[in-house]
């Protein structure tokens, strides 16, 4: 039996993304490893600079959010950042986070790890928050830097970048109202990191079935089921993107118009973002979706679980969209790095 809980009156107010410029193609990757052509899950992934990491690509997402929504950062009562690659072991992202944006410091403030949904369950506490009338506004955060091992079918597709929403109670200036959440979890040992190891672990006959496909379609039937939507009723759907082919492939499991599923573009260019990635995707629909529309989004994070969300987009969207620059832009201003650059600035050479 499922626990239902309704959310009422609450929205999205200001988005933002950020990604990286530096780029490696997957062929130069290839090029080390001799992998051929036909094997490449992507064209090229984002690598954060030598001087970025998941706080400050935060920070650059959510200065974005910021402008959008047209508030005083002061009014944000909540910082949440979801990342699998905190800075520090011990020490929070988020206060950080809130010190350089000018939050605080009367605020809650927390750190979520659930692999690459992190970001959407930080996204489900603020909502939490405001439903329950604790702040007024919140902060979530969606960051990585993704890791992989050197020669590791992650190399290709581990990216970095990161997604900032502002949430607080639905008006007339919101961007998009949140309508409904649902979330599936199970113990799912497909990826895995233990502590003091540099670089992740993954069960490469688990990554489809049973984690990412069983995860992600269980938790959109139980949106669609527990809140009485149809498929046709969105304009929109946004899935995790780990590769280029298994957002489409849940498509056509659910029945989903290939044209309708944001993907391609994130995926084939910048990479998996882990805990930005979904949330990377809603910010692209958000850059072009109209007043009406209603888009679903759904992200994934190993371990395993996934998290459903059902949004409106309001009139607010028109106004509040021209506020900061489009995720276009940081996806066309590639600069592109070789190998041995690549590994400097990932700190994959020890010495």
């Amino acid at each position: 039996m499922r626990t239902l809980v309704k959310i009422s009156g609450v929205a999205i107010h200001g988005y933002g993304g950020y990604i990286p410029r530096l780029r490696i193609k997957s062929e130069e990757i290839a090029r080390i490893w001799g992998k051929g052509e036909s094997e490449l899950p992507v064209k090229e992934k984002s690598v954060n600079d030598i001087d970025e990491d998941t706080i400050t690509m935060a920070i650059e997402a959510a200065k974005y959010a910021i402008a959008r929504a047209e508030i005083d950062p002061k009014r944000i009562g909540a910082v949440n950042i979801g990342s699998e690659s905190h800075p520090y072991a011990v020490k929070p992202s988020g206060t950080i986070v809130a010190e350089a944006l000018g939050i605080g410091p009367s605020i809650l403030s927390a750190d979520f790890e659930f692999a690459c949904k992190a970001g959407s369950e930080a996204m489900q506490m603020i909502i939490g928050l405001v439903s329950a009338g604790m702040i007024e506004y919140g902060l979530a955060v969606g960051s990585d830097t993704a890791q992989g091992r050197p020669g590791d079918a992650l190399e290709y597709t581990a990216a970095a970048g990161a997604a900032a929403f502002i949430i607080g109670k639905s008006n007339n200036n919101a961007v998009a109202e949140i309508e409904a959440s649902k979330t599936y979890v199970t113990d799912t040992p497909d990826f895995w990191r233990r502590d003091y190891e540099r670089y992740p672990v993954h069960t490469s006959r688990f990554t489809g079935e049973p984690a990412y496909f069983h995860h992600t379609v269980s938790a959109v039937k139980a949106l669609l089921e527990d809140e009485g939507y149809k498929l046709s009723d969105f304009d929109y759907f946004v899935f995790h993107q780990p590769n280029a082919k298994f957002p489409y492939a849940v498509a056509k499991m659910l029945g989903i118009p290939i044209q309708k599923v944001e993907t391609g573009m994130l995926s084939h260019i910048v990479g998996n973002t882990y805990s930005a990635c979904s949330l990377l995707g809603l910010v692209k629909v958000l850059d072009e979706a109209k007043p009406g529309q209603r888009i679903l989004m759904t992200s994934y994070g190993s371990g395993a679980g996934s998290d459903s969300f059902a949004l409106k987009v309001l009139d607010g969207i028109e106004k509040k969209r021209a506020k900061a620059p489009p995720l276009a832009k940081f996806i066309q201003r590639a600069v592109y790095i070789d190998y041995a650059r690549y590994l400097k600035h990932r700190d994959k050479i020890r010495v």
